[in-house]
């Protein structure tokens, strides 16, 4: 694990790199759901977030991703998949009086829906509270302020997709952004509490240095 330094420095960079290059990716291509999270996200996401963990020369514990807690980790996003789903499903019936299962969320089966979502949650959790979250607490070293930096910029990324993809107006772009910022603290809340016992022993680890 870094410094404190490094550890704000590269938070930084990922987090400036992610607010360009993915506001840029929004408003130039709007490729299909399934290329975008298989393969462009991982690629705008996951590559910087893992070349900075090389540059650190931190392991994949830093981020939270363990043999013990792989498993876990795979339930939570499991549990993430199935609550898009869900909340989809009421939408869907509250919007048409009805379950359709056979064109569900954008015209995809619920299936290749639920895989899309658990995709766009492994890129996701990695990025945001697997590297930013961890290094901005360590580096501040309070867990609120980490929860309110992460959250405001992961929102912010989200402003692009609705101005551009889904064109929506103001009140609708706030109200959206305002579920996004509250759904992200209790993600961490979730990441927290799943990932606690190896956050503590990072943290432990980087002040004995």
């Amino acid at each position: 694990m870094p410094s404190k330094e490094v550890a704000i420095k590269n938070s930084a960079v990922l987090a400036s790199f992610l607010l360009v290059v993915w506001g840029f990716y929004r408003l130039l291509f709007q490729l299909p759901e399934e290329v975008e999270e298989f393969f462009v996200k991982p690629v705008i996401w996951l590559v910087p977030t893992f070349f900075l963990l090389w540059r650190e020369r931190s392991g994949l514990a830093s981020v939270g991703i363990t043999l013990k807690n792989l498993f876990p980790a795979i339930y939570f996003a499991l549990t993430l998949g199935t609550l898009f789903v869900l909340e989809a499903m009421i939408i869907n019936y509250l919007k048409y009086s009805k379950f359709d299962f056979g064109s569900f969320i954008g015209g995809k089966p619920l299936l290749i829906s639920f895989v899309i979502t658990f995709a766009t949650a492994v890129s996701e959790e990695v990025s945001f509270r697997g590297f930013l979250f961890n290094r901005v607490w360590f580096a501040t070293g309070r867990e609120w302020a980490a929860n309110l930096v992460t959250s405001i910029i992961w929102a912010v990324i989200h402003v692009p997709v609705t101005v551009f993809v889904w064109k929506f107006d103001l009140f609708s772009s706030l109200v959206y952004l305002f579920l996004v910022t509250l759904f992200q603290k209790v993600l961490l809340f979730l990441y927290q509490d799943l990932c606690m016992e190896q956050i503590k022993l990072n943290r432990v680890t980087l002040l004995m240095r």
